[in-house]
Order: structure tokens, then C-alpha cells, then sequence
């Protein structure tokens, strides 16, 4: 389109200097050139000038168009911050607000009613069976690096078949939970 307003533009131009130049104007029909020419480079002009406005009432939409993508980019990036600092702020109030100090104060609550007594004999007991337990995982994780499956496993170290495979297989769980493997 801006060729097409280019091209009628030069064309008005053209048929408007021509007739001064070329023709006589002493010859009659001369003059009738001159205006057929004059009133083409006015038509070509007024054409020129159409196509102009069009064009600028595109150029316009496009920018309105163009703002207004800015403008929900900028929103949503605004949306995006302030919903992030939003949770940020909903987690820290969390975390002050957290009873991290009524769990400390009943902790230390329980190891006050708890005699020394009490707790070494659980130890001595829990100690045996931690040993006893530490030995088997021993086994379980030789057999594991080997790349024996869980059923052997449960089948010839723990020695829990037949009826006894289902607790077998809460029996290694309750090794790896312990031992700290999942």
C-alpha cells in the first residue's frame, strides 16, 4: 500500500508540472490538456492522501495493539510478584507463628518426669536388640550389593517363608526404615 501511495503521489506531481512545462497555452486545446492533466494530479492526490490515512489508522491499532500486550505482560509479572510475596510472607508468619518452643518446653517436660533408672534400662534392652538388628542389615545389604532379590532376601537371611513371607517383608521394610534406607 505505501508503494501504491508513493506511485500516485509522484504521478500527481508529474500531470501537475507537465502541462506548465510541455504545452503552449496559446493552443486551444492545450488548455484543455492542462486542465484534464491538473484535475488527474488532483484525483491522483486526493488518492494518495486516502490510502495515508488508512495506513495511519492501521500504524494506530498496531500501537494500541502493542500497548496493550505490554500492559498484560506487565500485569501478569505484577501478579506473579505479589502472589510470590505473598506466600513468602504467609511462610515466614507460618514459621513465627510455629509452636517450635511448645514442642521444646514439653520436651524438656518428658525428660523431667523420666528417672535416669528408666531410661538405662531401656537402653540395655533397646541396645541388644539394636545389635542383634545391625548384624542383620549387615547381611541384608551384603545380599543387596550382590544383586540378590528381595525374596531371596526374606527367603535365606531373614528365614521367613511360606506362611511367614508377609512378615518377612515387614521385617525388611523395618530394617531399611531403621538403617536408613528406603
Amino acid at each position: 500500500m505505501q508503494l501504491k501511495m508513493l506511485v500516485l503521489s509522484g504521478a500527481a506531481v508529474l500531470l501537475w508540472l507537465f502541462p506548465l512545462t510541455a504545452l503552449d497555452k496559446k493552443v486551444g486545446w492545450h488548455k484543455f490538456m492542462q486542465g484534464l492533466s491538473l484535475c488527474g494530479a488532483v484525483a491522483c492526490a486526493v488518492s494518495a492522501g486516502n490510502i495515508a490515512r488508512t495506513l495511519a489508522e492501521k500504524n494506530e491499532i498496531e500501537e494500541i495493539k502493542t500497548r496493550a500486550i505490554k500492559a498484560d505482560v506487565v500485569d501478569e509479572i505484577s501478579v506473579a510478584t505479589y502472589v510470590s510475596q505473598t506466600q513468602r510472607q504467609q511462610e515466614a508468619e507460618l514459621i513465627l507463628t510455629s509452636p517450635s518452643v511448645d514442642v521444646e518446653a514439653s520436651r524438656q517436660a518428658l525428660e523431667a518426669i523420666y528417672s535416669n533408672d528408666l531410661q538405662d534400662s531401656v537402653l540395655t534392652s533397646t541396645s541388644e536388640a539394636d545389635a542383634s538388628d545391625l548384624a542383620l542389615w549387615w547381611k541384608v545389604s551384603a545380599a543387596e550389593l550382590e544383586g540378590k532379590s528381595p525374596t531371596w532376601i526374606i527367603e535365606n537371611i531373614l528365614n521367613m517363608k511360606g506362611r511367614k513371607f508377609i512378615e518377612g517383608k515387614v521385617r525388611l521394610v523395618e530394617l531399611r526404615k531403621k538403617f536408613g534406607e528406603s
